[in-house]
């Protein structure tokens, strides 16, 4: 790997993180005030700032003459203004979007080749090397009926599929962030452009279960920095969570209903190109599915335990729906030990389609979720896929944690396509982007480390970096070269006035 320009980027990223910190008096936090249980109190109104700065640094799969190599770097800052008055709070947010440095030739012209990492995806979606812009993130209001359980909010904000509820038992709740959340649902927090939806949601809860219901149209963003339009997309939500065997079990049963009319757009699929342009029907797609966590003590630590699945059927436009994912991982953590290192280890497995002539989509659609939390290096999703791996993560100090993935990665239908992306992000591009396999099932080993360190209370420094060394199917779409890298730095600030106001007159 030859990042000469990394040097440059890293000035650029402290620099920048410097001016924001020094310079601004508010920061971002993702929920309002505590709500009281009782709802007869009125809160100060609390102002919060979130920047982050991230240098990325790209060594992909080998595809001259375009530009593989390189770094860029992505700025977001969100501050929010948030209240309560007795039953009902407001959040108000606003978002900046900076990317800079992005490279102009990292998309090649060959269709299966495309966008040479999310330097190539910003540019393209933006067609500038240093795209920004400023969007309302999130603007709501919400009732609460009896307290924190029961709730009803109205207008832009934030949806997370899997976080329904937050367990008080510390190895569910990381599973719950780590493993299940997201999946299919959520706000592609990685990109600089992010995610919301306009809409409603709710709440009612006692204690050990909860009933989310969610209807919302998505907007624009993730990778272009423009996220204040609706597209035309939406979806609807319902589960059931419930804790048992005191907190050591949470299960839920959910549904999603996901629509996309934008029927200007070629759908990515394995149909042939003609074919696919002519099909205008819209998509529409149901997913059913249920997931577990649990902890069980056991000697010194504990097990842990991650099942999820999910069934589809719908219309893919033309075509019928018929598809489905399941997971299944396990773990056993140390916790009698300082550190509690915690070695884990699953498999993941998604449908494919094995006939592209017929008239049935048998392809997993992952609608609209936060890619990479399932995928550190985002050069795949979980559609077509099947993914073993082995984890661990170590905290050998409050405010270090280690973590670091192998995944041996193979699609599922070699006649399907090797899927990258997240979901839908505004009215022009499909979302998903294809990969032609060469008739082959092997796809990567994919072997990475990350170090999450919070220096002070409010800024924290991360690092990652992964390598992939590919096989066969991308070997048949990369022949110049099938191993690639991908690394970054990045610096988070958070900061609540309010708190710190609080604290200060105590």
């Amino acid at each position: 790997m030859n990042f000469t320009k990394l040097p440059k980027s890293i000035l650029r990223i402290s620099l920048a993180t410097a001016f924001f910190a020094g310079g601004l008096a508010w920061a971002q936090s993702y929920t309002a005030t505590p709500i009281t249980t009782d709802g007869a109190s009125n809160s100060p109104i609390s102002f919060n700032v979130y920047e982050r700065n991230r240098t990325d640094a790209y060594n992909w799969y080998a595809d001259p003459p375009y530009t593989t190599t390189y770094p860029f770097v992505e700025q977001l800052l969100r501050v929010s203004v948030a209240q309560q008055i007795r039953r009902i709070d407001w959040l108000a947010e606003l978002a900046s979007n900076d990317s800079f440095d992005l490279p102009t030739t990292a998309t090649s012209t060959v269709a299966a080749q495309g966008a040479l990492g999310l330097g190539g995806n910003y540019y393209a979606a933006n067609a500038n090397t240093t795209p920004a812009a400023v969007a309302l993130r999130q603007g709501y209001i919400r009732y609460h009926e009896t307290g924190p359980d029961t709730s009803l909010r109205l207008g832009r904000f934030e949806f997370f599929d899997g976080l329904e509820t937050h367990p008080k038992n510390s190895t569910l709740a990381w599973l719950q962030d780590n493993r299940v959340a997201q999946r299919l649902i959520g706000n592609f927090g990685f990109s600089t452009g992010q995610r919301s939806f306009d809409g409603i949601d709710g709440h009612y809860g006692k204690g050990s279960w909860d009933i989310t219901a969610m209807a919302g149209r998505a907007t624009q963003g993730v990778f272009n920095m423009n996220s204040n339009p609706e597209i035309n997309v939406d979806v609807q939500y319902l589960a059931y969570s419930k804790y048992q065997f005191s907190h050591h079990m949470l299960w839920r049963a959910f549904a999603i209903d996901y629509h996309d009319g934008r029927t200007g757009i070629t759908k990515t699929d394995n149909r042939p190109l003609p074919i696919r342009q002519a099909d205008h029907k819209n998509i529409r797609v149901g997913s059913y599915g249920m997931d577990m966590l649990s902890t069980t003590p056991a000697g010194p630590g504990e097990f842990d335990a991650v099942l999820w699945g999910v069934l589809q059927n719908g219309n893919w436009g033309t075509l019928t729906q018929h598809a489905g994912a399941f997971a299944a991982e396990t773990g056993y953590r140390l916790t009698s030990l300082a550190s509690k290192p915690w070695l884990r280890g699953g498999y993941f497995r998604s449908t494919g389609d094995n006939h592209p002539a017929d008239s049935v989509n048998n392809t997993f659609f992952q609608i609209l979720p936060t890619a990479r939390a399932y995928a550190r290096f985002p050069f795949y999703n979980l559609m077509n896929n099947k993914d073993e791996f082995a984890e661990i993560v170590d905290t050998p100090g409050k405010k270090l944690t280690l973590r670091s993935d192998l995944h041996f990665l193979q699609l599922t239908a070699s006649s399907d396509l090797w899927y990258q992306g997240g979901g839908a992000y505004d009215n022009l591009v499909f979302g998903y982007a294809g990969r032609p396999s060469g008739g082959s099932n092997s796809l990567a080993t994919v072997i990475d480390i990350s170090s999450d360190y919070q220096l002070t209370r409010t800024l924290a420094l991360n690092l990652y970096y992964s390598h992939a060394a590919g096989k066969s199917a991308v070997a048949a779409d990369y022949p110049a070269g099938s191993s690639a890298n991908f690394g970054y730095l990045e610096l988070l600030y958070r900061w609540d006035i309010h708190e710190r106001m609080s604290a200060a007159h105590k």
